[in-house]
């Protein structure tokens, strides 16, 4: 019996573009996403740095680019948020403890507050117990320690705790830790097929 649902934001909730911001950066002059910009991706996520030492250090490779110009090119693979997930949402919140676990950082939390509307976004955020974004928790997924915030700090079993996600790796490790798993296919399937999964 499913007492507690982690989800995941990005591709459940939340639809992307993840060929939008490779093409937005090259038309600013990126040659590529190196090891150098992927270490500093990870370091943003996970609070290290700020959003200005972040898009400063995407500039030193495309010099001719202003910040402001880098910064919405970052936030191009955000796209929408239909309004069902919500809706969805809000059913459950009365049945389950809730929980949102996201890889992000704050540039894009902003750029989703703007794009759905803060009214929109209160009621989104209202309808979890808690939520626990990368750049706050200083800490990522897959790494275990990500998934064992959420479940110590809220005393959730694991096998009665749903986690759902797109990424394999994530999923993996939540299967690991015992927690009950859905990978979520992008573009076959949607969060709101949950009640058709027989998971609950």
């Amino acid at each position: 019996m499913i007492e507690a649902i982690i989800f995941d934001l990005g591709d459940v909730f939340l639809n992307l573009d993840h060929q939008a911001t490779p093409e937005a950066l090259k038309k600013l002059g990126l040659q590529e996403w190196n090891d150098d910009l992927k270490n500093l991706n990870v370091k943003y996520e996970t609070g290290k740095i700020d959003e200005l030492q972040f898009i400063e250090g995407i500039q030193k490779y495309i010099p001719n680019a202003e910040l402001l110009e880098i910064r919405e090119a970052w936030n191009a693979i955000i796209v929408d948020f239909p309004l069902e997930r919500l809706e969805f949402l809000e059913k459950l919140r009365n049945k389950y403890k809730l929980f949102l676990l996201s890889n992000t950082d704050s540039t894009h939390i902003d750029k989703f507050e703007h794009r759905v509307g803060l009214t929109f976004a209160r009621e989104f955020y209202g309808c979890f117990d808690k939520i626990y974004f990368s750049f706050e928790t200083k800490v990522k997924k897959p790494d275990e320690a990500a998934f064992k915030q959420v479940i110590q700090q809220n005393n959730l079993k694991p096998n009665k705790t749903l986690f759902i996600d797109d990424n394999s790796d994530n999923i993996e490790t939540a299967k690991k830790l015992g927690l009950v798993t859905w990978h979520l296919q992008v573009g076959h399937e949607d969060v709101v097929d949950l009640f058709d999964k027989k998971i609950l």
